[in-house]
Parts: structure tokens; sequence; C-alpha cells
């Protein structure tokens, strides 16, 4: 052909001994190849092409993506790797953290909580121990807690059953369950403490009611957790028909127990997050149904007849 300057389909096969299928095949590849092209007069013939000028229509193209998105590497390679000396930084301070740390700032206390509160991705757990907390502090908590559920983290918050009776905890109570968290009460608590993500643990100070401990070593902080789940198995779920009489026998039988053991009104009041009022009138009442002339015998005697066994048993 390169003779000739130019041929048609048929002619080129039978010049190179080729069937008109075979031809019509080549004829298709090197076309494709940019090596022939059809002639704008006579479409039927074809003209060969200068390999050099194939690659400059063809191949040049994809030469000048690869070199584009060659540069979009090294671009994205560049930008990431100015975050590498953030990561380090971040890195070398998760692990050179301390495995308990004491904060004896109020302010700062808060300010570390709420930040844990916006990094927190999976659960959160949360005991608080005693009565219900003042409206203030649970608007403020309200707004934290529903952002962190509408983030898709789970909520679980244990209360003792004294909180039941606390009007504005009730209405947190009913707005948080509303958002989708999980609260419980029982009579007694462990201690007051948060946890998120199963990483890092906040619990009061001893001797310090504005200062708290923050633990992130992990065996402590499972353990702690571990302690939350159990407690929360043992726990009953909060629901508005939950009746208050119901709370108020449980608190009464942790009352009996704590009695029996010889602990001071003063020590049951603290127990079981309730005013030593309260408390001293839930005694009187105790006291008068059993006929009992003091606090241990009160106890006592309520101990004896849970454990006597019922009319007819054998």
């Amino acid at each position: 052909m390169s003779d000739q300057g130019s041929c048609d389909a048929r002619t080129l096969g039978a010049t190179l001994g080729l069937t008109e299928d075979c031809a019509a095949s080549a004829v298709a590849t090197l076309t494709g190849l940019l090596l022939l092209r059809h002639l704008p007069e006579d479409s039927d013939r074809l003209v060969p092409v200068a390999p050099d000028a194939a690659i400059a229509a063809l191949v040049a193209p994809k030469e000048a993506g690869l070199r584009r998105q060659l540069a979009e590497i090294d671009q994205l390679r560049g930008e990431l790797a100015l975050l590498t000396p953030f990561y380090a930084e971040s890195r070398r301070r998760w692990q050179g953290r301390p495995p308990l740390t004491e904060v004896t700032d109020l302010k700062t206390v808060v300010g570390m909580i709420t930040e844990a509160t916006m990094r927190c991705r999976q659960e959160v757990r949360t005991c608080h121990p005693g009565g219900g907390r003042s409206p203030t502090l649970l608007e403020q908590a309200f707004i934290q807690d529903r952002d962190m559920l509408r983030r898709g983290v789970r909520m679980r918050t244990l209360y003792q059953h004294t909180a039941r009776y606390h009007l504005p905890t009730q209405e947190y109570a009913r707005r948080m369950t509303d958002e989708g968290a999980e609260i419980r009460t029982m009579s007694e608590l462990f201690g007051r403490m948060v946890a998120f993500d199963g990483e890092t643990v906040f619990i009061p100070h001893q001797d310090d009611l504005d200062a708290a401990i923050v633990i992130h070593e992990p065996s402590t902080v499972a353990y702690l957790c571990a302690t939350f789940d159990h407690t929360w198995s043992l726990a009953e779920p909060y629901h508005p028909a939950w009746t208050e009489s119901s709370a108020r026998d449980e608190v009464k039988q942790a009352i009996v127990r704590l009695l029996a053991e010889g602990m001071k009104d003063e020590m049951v009041a603290r127990r079981l997050g309730m005013s030593l009022r309260t408390c001293r009138k839930h005694i009187a009442e105790i006291m008068e149904q059993l006929g009992a002339a003091s606090r241990f015998q009160a106890g006592y005697l309520a101990r004896v007849q849970s454990s006597a066994p019922a009319p007819g048993s054998a």
C-alpha cells in the first residue's frame, strides 16, 4: 500500500493473500490504531499513516492524562505528608499520657469531660449515685447528651431509685429516652463515674468535690466498665409505668438490709442517695410495721421474716 499510495480492503487482501474476513479484521485493527485512514473523497479507499503521526494522535493524549494523574498523586502525597507531624505528635501524647491523672481544678474537669463528650464515637456509660441533680445541670447535660445520641453514640445511665421522685430528673429521663438513651435505677450504686468508648473514665476525687481522677490505664478502665455492666444487668429499666410504690418498696428493703448490718442513719442515707430526713421517715415506718424497738432490731426482724418458710411449705 505504501508503494501504491492507496487501495481498498479487497485489493489489500488479495495482494497479501488474505481472505476477505481476515483483510477486514486487519483493516479494522489498523484503523483503530490510526495507522490507516479512509480518503475523504472515497471512503472505500485507505491510505497509510506515519507511525509518528499515529503516536501523536493516539498515545500523546494518554501520556498527558498520565502526567496529570502523576501530578495529582504528587500533590496529594504532599498534602497528606503535611499531616505527618501532627499525627506523630498526637501518637506521642496518646502513648505518653499517664495511666491516671489527678485534675484538681473544676473548670478543667468540666472542659475535659466536654472534650471527651465531643470525641466519643461508640458508647458512654454514666453512673450517678444520689438523688436528682439540679435543673441547671440537667439542662446542660441534656444538650451534650442529645448531640451524642444524634451522632449514633449509645448512652447508658444508672441512677438510684430515689432519683425517680425528683421531678426535674423525671423530665430529663423522659426527654433522654425519647432521644434513644437507656436509663436504669437500683437502690444502691457502686460510685460515680463517666466512661467514654471504653477508653477513658472519670471518677470523683476522694477528698475534693471539685476534683476528678481521669483514668486511661486499659485494665482499670475495663474493670470499671465491667462493674458498670454488671450493675446495669441488675438494675430496673426506667419507664413511667414503674410506679413510685415499687421504687419505695425496693428502697425500704435496702434500708432494712443496711440496718441489719448495723449502719447508722447517716450512712444509710448516703448509701441510698436520699436526705437524712427522708431516710429516718422510712425507718420510722419500717419500725412501726415490724413492731421493733430499735433500728437494729427492725433490720433483724425483717431479715428473720424474709428467711422464714412460707406457711404450708415442706
